[in-house]
């Protein structure tokens, strides 16, 4: 390379780099900006040959072009470092936590456990936390449990020791998929190992829980206002207390009616102000519920954190989330408390709301957690409803309707269906993006991925306020400038199937939907020759 300088047309002299043979080297994206601006410089064009003009506008293009490459290249590298940085940091955490199992012997007397996962190198994660901490331990997994699950066999004295000081049920998931069964936990993996990705252990897989120790709580959930429920429940109860011996609770004025009816049922224990709901996930091992979707809805928000195994009788209308029958409650009831059972993890949005005047977004009202879908209308405004939305603080679009659905895949039978939004299997991770009665043709519904936070936000030309409900209730309204935070909430519902996930969907939106239900076309008929 050999250096020269050039005199532009103010008399200003530039030094620039270029090969001895007179060429420029464009291949580096590097300098290729700065290598055609010297090719532009030494090449005069006056303004009246219009092909030359063309050919340095082509030039500028192709080096705008390489700089974008180039910086697209070298994001993505960067990115690349960071996995693979978070991954190696994952995989030093992990063994720092089976040295300290093997220093401390892997067990605590009065620590809360809870089963972990197996990575990429086939290492277990033990989760280990104290009473005074059960929530940290719990929002990762969603699943409450009492005792730390290893692959291998724990010493009998210890194990004694456990079962003494334990107070509820402890138990493992396992994920299996096309009749292959695996005992560990799995999480999803990408592996980036030798520039190939792949993915391992998808959650979408069918889950069975095996109880590690044999229940001894359980929450009975009524639907009011029905006599044959109350029947069942006086059965259940008695039978639950007569040949399982079980701690049982009820909310308090069920515990009333009961009662009413026989003083014998004071053993039926239940909470004596709001204040005790927010810990009944560490008292209870199983919530069985007796209703519809409604009450399976109304036992889901009870827990505004870890949810324990959901039993849901049908006792209601159509029944999407209630496969047991009532008059086998028995024989389902035995089956479920040995175990092993098929769940469902439903997943849940938590939601909260941002007002105009608050200082940041960390500001916001109470959270609310919704098992189905949260709604934002116009309410009883005549007005159109617009409704600013944002993904990821990337704008959308702006609704103009009557309103917005914003849904989980297991609300995705209910209103986000009726809006013309697609039904999805509830095991899928995902949030329904659902316009109501919107003023365009071409807006359509979406199906986002479950790890993105939907900020919905009424703007300040709005005609009218809007208003937001959740699960059906809870309506709030929404005026100038509040917006609806809304994003995947850490804790599923996990709900117990008659069969499997996919069987129990399946046969849902058959028999209460009357899905692709038609008379079959006669054989007899004209034929092709």
């Amino acid at each position: 390379m050999s250096k020269s300088k050039t005199t532009s047309a103010d008399g200003a002299s530039h030094s620039s780099s270029q090969p001895e043979n007179g060429f420029i080297d464009l291949a580096s994206p590097v300098n290729s900006e700065k290598a055609i601006g010297e090719l532009l410089q030494r090449t005069p064009v006056h303004d009246n040959d219009e092909h030359l003009m063309e050919f340095s506008e082509a030039l500028r293009t192709v080096a705008k072009a390489l700089r974008r490459a180039a910086e697209g290249k070298a994001s993505a590298q960067a990115e690349a470092a960071e996995w693979k940085r978070k991954y190696e940091l994952e995989r030093a955490r992990n063994r720092d936590f089976q040295q300290q199992d093997k220093i401390s012997g892997g067990k605590h007397d009065d620590d809360i456990h809870c089963e972990s996962t197996q990575n990429l190198d086939d290492q277990n994660d033990s989760c280990n936390q104290t009473n005074e901490q059960p929530e940290r331990c719990c929002a990762e997994h969603g699943i409450w449990t009492h005792e730390v699950l290893f692959n291998g066999e724990n010493d009998s004295a210890s194990r004694a020791i456990q079962t003494r000081m334990m107070r509820k049920a402890s138990f493992k998931l396992s994920w299996s998929c096309k009749g292959e069964r695996s005992d560990q936990h799995k999480h999803d993996i990408v592996s980036f190992e030798k520039g190939n990705i792949t993915t391992a252990g998808r959650t979408s897989k069918q889950i069975a829980l095996k109880w590690e120790s044999p229940p001894q709580t359980v929450l009975i959930v009524t639907k009011p206002n029905s006599n044959s429920v109350r029947v069942l429940c006086v059965e259940m109860v008695r039978w639950l207390k007569d040949h399982n011996n079980l701690n049982i609770y009820v909310e308090p004025s069920v515990r009333s009616e009961l009662l009413t009816d026989s003083s014998s049922f004071e053993f039926v224990q239940t909470w004596q102000d709001e204040s005790e709901i927010p810990e009944l996930h560490k008292k209870v091992d199983l919530v069985v519920t007796l209703g519809g979707d409604g009450t399976v809805l109304w036992a889901a928000s009870m827990f505004k954190g870890p949810v324990p195994p959901v039993v849901p009788f049908s006792l209601g209308s159509l029944g999407f989330m209630t496969p047991f029958y009532s008059e086998h409650y028995k024989e389902h009831l035995d089956s479920i408390l040995k175990g092993p059972i098929s769940i469902t993890l439903r997943h849940r949005l938590w939601c909260h709301v941002v007002r105009d005047s608050a200082r940041n977004e960390y500001e916001t009202e109470e959270p609310i957690l919704v098992l189905n879908e949260v709604t934002i209308d116009r309410g009883i405004s005549a007005y159109l409803t617009n409704l600013e939305c944002y993904c990821d603080e990337s704008f959308v679009t702006l609704v103009q309707g009557d309103g917005l659905i914003l849904s989980t895949t297991s609300g995705s039978t209910a209103y986000s269906l009726a809006a013309g939004g697609s039904m999805v299997h509830p095991q899928v991770p995902g949030i329904l993006f659902t316009p109501i009665c919107p003023h365009s043709l071409s807006f359509r519904p979406l199906i986002l991925p479950e790890h993105v936070t939907i900020r919905v936000q009424v703007p300040f030309n709005s005609r009218s306020p809007a208003w937001a409900s959740f699960d059906g209730k809870d309506r709030k309204q929404l005026a100038a400038g509040d917006a609806l935070i809304c994003r995947m909430a850490p804790w599923p519902v996990p709900t117990a199937c008659l069969v499997d996930s996919t069987s129990n969907f399946l046969r849902s939106i058959q028999d209460g939907l009357h899905w692709n239900l038609r008379k079959t076309q006669s054989f007899d008929g004209p034929r092709e020759q």
